[in-house]
């Protein structure tokens, strides 16, 4: 019986290699035209997704590019108050260990057999067993997996449930090589995460493993369109950090040199999801993961989640090999559980960066009684 995974993230990687472990073909359509065709973000915090990685035989390889460093974090107020420093301590366990997701993806597409991911391959529609793409091919299937994302394509399949804003509005920065470029601010943000938390606003400074800082600027309480009403003029990449550094009045001094220091990649992303507990009735033939499956805030749980999915339901299916309904049953019925959970676990954090106070209660957070 065939598979047939649409996307290859990480999570309907991770099935296509749980599933070739266990003895399974798939076979996995990306509409991008290459592994490389477009950047992959920034780093991931995996710690429940482990597990996944286990089940995949990739545990020891994954410890290999993960940066344990990357645990390290500082939280701060606007004003320039340092509230928290926690520096990782070089025998400390993998925990939570930061890895690049370029590098964690280019990890589960290297442990898969030649001609697994067919690129180029943009999911249009399914009907009657048979995929159709934007290129006018079409490819059989037994089971389809939706592994396509936020705007997956696959879903309507299942629910007619979208991905709503939540107020929430990011605008993407980044300073390349900063040890070299500007070392006194590479120092300030340490070896993993700092955190700026307060006013309505947080700013969100991560050291990826190629040298570069990556910074968030998130912007709560926000319309959907605010992107658009804000004044920033993201066509004129100098402009745009002039009007950011404005819309944060009352901040020290070291936070908008940050700022002024990023290069001319400025990205404005508008953050949703889909709600809290999504479930619909198992449907032989397709199923989803990820993204695709339960979108939530982007505050640490959505990668660890898609890549459990992918493992649980490669081992559901290695373990019904002749009764994809019954996997795709025991897969919906452990992941609706495991992901709500999650989702109000993300909800509840997304509420807390939300509030005026969020500084404090971050620290209340990680410092708790």
């Amino acid at each position: 019986m065939t598979i047939a995974i649409v996307g290859a993230g990480l999570g309907g990687l991770a099935l296509a290699r749980v599933l070739h472990v266990n003895g399974i073909d798939a076979v996995v359509y990306e509409r991008e035209s290459s592994r490389d065709a477009r950047g992959q973000g920034g780093m991931l915090d995996i710690h429940s997704g482990q597990r996944a990685l286990h089940e995949a035989g990739l545990i020891d390889r994954f410890h290999a590019i993960a940066r344990g460093e990357g645990q390290d974090m500082r939280l701060l107020e606007p004003d320039g108050t340092l509230l928290l420093q926690e520096d990782t301590p070089d025998d400390a366990p993998l925990e939570r260990p930061e890895v690049d997701r370029a590098d964690l993806r280019n990890l589960l597409l290297d442990s898969l057999p030649e001609n697994v991911v067919r690129w180029g391959h943009a999911f249009k529609s399914a009907d009657n067993g048979l995929l159709h793409f934007a290129d006018g091919s079409s490819a059989t299937y037994d089971l389809l997996v939706g592994a396509d994302g936020a705007q997956s394509r696959v879903r309507a399949l299942l629910t007619d449930a979208r991905p709503a804003h939540i107020g929430q509005n990011v605008v993407e920065l980044g300073i390349p090589d900063i040890d070299r470029t500007y070392p006194d601010l590479a120092a300030m943000v340490g070896r993993g995460n700092y955190w700026v938390l307060g006013n309505g606003k947080s700013l969100a400074a991560q050291r990826n493993g190629d040298g570069r800082v990556r910074i968030g600027l998130s912007f709560y309480d926000t319309a959907e369109d605010w992107l658009a009403t804000s004044g920033i003029p993201f066509d004129d990449p100098a402009a745009a950090r002039a009007r950011l550094i404005d819309l944060l009045p009352g901040w020290d001094a070291r936070f908008t040199a940050l700022i002024a220091a990023c290069d001319d990649t400025v990205v404005p992303r508008s953050i949703t999801t889909l709600p809290v507990g999504l479930t619909w009735p198992s449907t032989p033939g397709v199923t989803l993961l990820g993204d695709a499956a339960h979108l939530m805030p982007p505050v640490g749980e959505g990668a660890n989640m898609a890549l459990l999915d992918g493992a649980l339901l490669g081992l559901a299916l290695a373990a019904h090999p002749d009764d994809f309904p019954a996997a795709v049953k025991e897969y919906e019925r452990e992941m609706f559980e495991r992901t709500s959970a999650a989702a109000r676990m993300s909800a509840d954090m997304q509420e807390l960066l939300m509030s005026p106070d969020a500084a404090q209660k971050m620290l209340a957070f990680f410092q708790p009684g």
